[in-house]
């Protein structure tokens, strides 16, 4: 489209947008940072320190949050845009994070993480469909990993402030990237493709225009160039002409859109996705980090552990970035998963024969490379590209209901995980734990190889058409 090659502002989007997954990361990442402090003897909580109950209490409830906020603001894109929703979540997080530090009991921190939850659960629902509708094929992949890769950048933020200053004046620093998040993201114009979906047909141009970097100015071939991309954004799979009536049955939502064929494969390949994001255990063993350091007799202290796993996690991403849009999606999950699946089969068999009573003690550096490699690897591929590989294969018609069901799935297992560890460790050790972890990213692996299709350049149109 002539000058419409120039993505610069497509660039500035996404990383407006991203300045709320940075303060969910945040979030994610505050109860390393602090539940030494707040556990401790000295614990500033009026009702002393949070017991290990508490503890797996205050860190659950974010993904219930999470769960509850990914159904509420999904379904507010669909009333007043996904530019609006985005704004709203940061009423949430702002609260969540004011939050903490008033905090004198364990329920007030549970209610400040599920604030927190509630908010950055509706960015993670609604950050995928925004990059999609407002990217061109050629940097959809790269601007799609942003949202794992700001989520990091938090994640490393926290564990850095954490180091030097207690926990509730991390939340006060943290507070002020939902400010800026306001700030920034204020001025970005809504989706092309949500605007047609409203026929605002002059403010999706105007749209498309912003973010292809195009001035307004009066050019037939232009603007026959810019009416093809609204057409298509508008109506990416085939449809005949039709009237008003039938166009405006069209536009409703029935049940009949999800049980279509290509809509209910994408739907079951998303599922699977996410199922995989999930079964690997990567996110679950995240949050035992200090568990597993301390199992294999490393020495280092726990908040220096956490610094090296965030600044891991942050290189694994930034990796996936630069590599999304040449190796393409398909291979880097099936990397990911491979190296997930060794990284866990050698921290397992560490585990095990230390378990038996063998003489492990010139191999306890073993589970901390493994599990270091296992998170750098998984951050190339099955923790950074499904979000965005399931926003790119929904039929547009359902991609806003669809991410929000299965997100939601995504969610409760999430929950599920993070709460059942400790009690998977007690009953099979730490052994049996990460050897189901194995075999679950094993199947995950084999499900990408068989129904998970490449979509890296390809148009709406080129992906609906492969399923």
């Amino acid at each position: 489209m002539g000058n419409a090659g120039d993505v610069k502002f497509q660039y500035l989007a996404a990383i407006f947008v991203n300045i709320a997954s940075i303060s969910f990361g945040a979030f994610c990442g505050w109860p390393s940072a602090s539940f030494l402090e707040l556990s401790s003897k000295d614990s500033p909580l009026e009702t002393g320190p949070l017991t290990h109950q508490d503890q797996g209490n205050v860190a659950s409830v974010l993904c219930l949050g999470g769960l509850l906020g990914n159904i509420f603001f999904v379904w507010l894109a669909e009333r007043i845009g996904r530019k609006g929703s985005l704004l709203w979540t940061t009423l949430p997080c702002l609260l969540g994070w004011i939050g903490i530090p008033y905090a004198r009991n364990p329920a007030h921190l549970i209610a400040a993480r599920f604030l927190g939850g509630f908010g950055g659960g509706g960015g993670f629902g609604v950050i995928p469909i925004y990059v999609a509708e407002l990217a061109e094929d050629s940097v959809r992949g790269v601007l799609g990993t942003f949202l794992i890769l700001t989520c990091n950048v938090g994640v490393l933020l926290v564990f850095v402030l954490g180091y030097y200053f207690n926990y509730a004046t991390v939340a006060w620093m943290a507070s002020t990237l939902c400010i800026a998040f306001v700030v920034c993201f204020w001025f970005m114009p809504e989706t092309p493709q949500h605007l047609l979906q409203l026929d605002k047909l002059q403010e999706a141009e105007q749209s498309l225009r912003y973010y292809r970097n195009i001035r307004a100015r009066v050019s037939k071939e232009l603007s026959e160039e810019l009416q093809l991309e609204l057409h298509r954004l508008r109506t990416p799979e085939k449809v005949e002409p039709e009237d008003d009536c039938i166009e405006d049955n069209k536009n409703r939502l029935s049940w009949a859109d999800f049980t279509e064929p290509t809509a209910r494969k994408a739907c079951l390949i998303g599922l699977g996705l996410l199922l995989s994001n999930q079964g690997c255990g990567c996110f679950a063993l995240l949050n035992y980090t200090a568990v597993i350091f301390e199992a294999s007799g490393a020495s280092m202290p726990p908040t220096l552990a956490a610094i090296m796993v965030g600044v891991i996690q942050l290189l694994g991403t930034y990796a996936s970035t630069l590599l999304v849009e040449r190796a393409g999606r398909k291979p880097l999950l099936l990397i990911s998963g491979v190296g997930i699946c060794l990284s866990q089969c050698a921290m397992c068999a560490h585990s095990y024969l230390k378990s038996t009573g063998y003489d492990t003690s010139g191999y306890d550096w073993l589970p901390v490379v493994a599990f270091s490699f296992m998170l750098f690897i998984a951050c190339w591929g099955l923790l950074t590209l499904p979000f965005m590989v399931v926003a790119e294969i929904l039929p547009p018609k359902i991609r806003s209901t669809g991410m929000m069901m299965i997100m939601s799935v995504l969610w409760m297992i999430s929950m599920t995980t993070i709460k059942c560890v400790p009690l998977l460790i007690a009953n099979w050790g730490m052994h049996g734990t990460i050897l189901m972890f194995a075999c679950l990213t094993l199947c995950g692996t084999l499900f990408i190889a068989i129904c998970v299709p490449e979509t890296k350049g390809k148009s709406v149109e080129q992906i609906l058409a492969s399923l």
